[in-house]
């Protein structure tokens, strides 16, 4: 019986050889530990559609951002619950509000240890759930939005943030936050760019985290899933821009196009695993359907085989540990 000489297999025969091979890495410094802090708590609260995580209070937050430091992760990205919205998500934008508050304690806590990022959106703080201020007629009203963007920025720049992560998909939202910051001495602070965001089915479980009061859908400014090109033009704007990083959002469902934008940028690109991806693996694990350590490192390589440079993820501390052996 005649054999090919060439077997590939020979370098999987041992972990060893997978190791000196491998095409692709994660280390903790690549993830990124996204945070919620509700505001009026003193313990922690579940989130019941993402086992595991929780609503922090502020001291708990400290002590989580503090625990996904010591574990060598690359940055926290920051979520807040306020206890009151309204139409202009005026909470976003007060020093004192319960986002603006959480930066200040973090930054106090762990300084430059890590990167300390913010989500610059209002789909937390209205009443109405949207990521942008309503005209009249109920649509969100796009440049109306982006002064509001401004305002929160220069909040953020205060309270020591040392990016803001812009997700609104807001035409124009990183050349106006750009400008305000630079115009307001805080041209240190970073701009991330969720440049390609998608209309997902798969953010539900988040919108349960900031119990989001969502009315309708944000069809009209997130992307449609179907396109793939689109991300590339909305990418390209962002650059132009000034963003300093773009994210591709969700993760795992459009490893195609963060692929295609790593290929057309030259900036850091990274990808958000969000929270439908996390609480498929964790509800599925829990049934016995999957092993959840290895599903989760496996999705986190997926990522980074694409091309990412860093993963938002809700595992970020706990898969630090597990690649560390800690």
């Amino acid at each position: 019986m005649s054999f090919p000489t060439d077997r590939p297999r020979r370098l999987r025969r041992t972990p060893a050889l997978r190791r000196l091979v491998a095409e692709t890495s994660v280390e903790p410094r690549h993830l990124i530990q996204p945070l919620f802090v509700r505001e009026g708590l003193s313990e922690p609260v579940p989130i019941g559609s993402m086992p595991g995580v929780v609503q922090h209070s502020a001291d708990t937050l400290r002590a989580a951002a503090v625990a996904a430091v010591e574990a060598g992760v690359g940055g926290l990205m920051l979520f807040g619950v306020p206890s009151l919205r309204d139409a202009e998500g005026s909470a976003a934008y007060d020093p004192a509000g319960i986002l603006n508050t959480a930066i200040s304690d973090v930054v106090a806590e762990v300084g430059d240890a890590t990167v300390v990022m913010a989500d610059l959106c209002l789909d937390e703080f209205t009443n109405h759930g949207h990521c942008g201020l309503l005209a009249a007629d109920g649509s969100v009203d796009n440049d109306a939005s982006l002064r509001a963007y401004a305002q929160m920025a220069v909040a953020q720049a205060e309270a020591g943030v040392h990016v803001v992560g812009l997700s609104g998909m807001m035409d124009g939202q990183v050349a106006t936050v750009r400008v305000v910051l630079d115009d307001t001495g805080r041209g240190d602070v970073a701009v991330l760019a969720y440049a390609a965001k998608y209309a997902s089915a798969f953010y539900g479980p988040f919108r349960d985290a900031v119990e989001s009061r969502l009315v309708g859908d944000r069809r009209s400014y997130q992307q449609d899933p179907a396109n793939g090109v689109e991300a590339l033009r909305e990418v390209r704007l962002d650059v132009e821009e000034g963003a300093d990083l773009v994210l591709v959002k969700p993760a795992l469902g459009y490893l195609d196009v963060l692929a295609s934008v790593v290929a057309a940028v030259d900036l850091p690109v990274g990808a958000y695993q969000v929270s439908g991806e996390y609480a498929m693996v964790e509800l599925a694990a829990r049934a016995g359907a999957i092993q959840r350590e290895r599903a989760i490192l496996e999705t986190l390589t997926s990522v980074r085989r694409a091309g990412a440079t860093f993963v938002l993820t809700y595992w970020a501390t706990e898969a630090a540990g597990l690649l560390t052996g800690r």
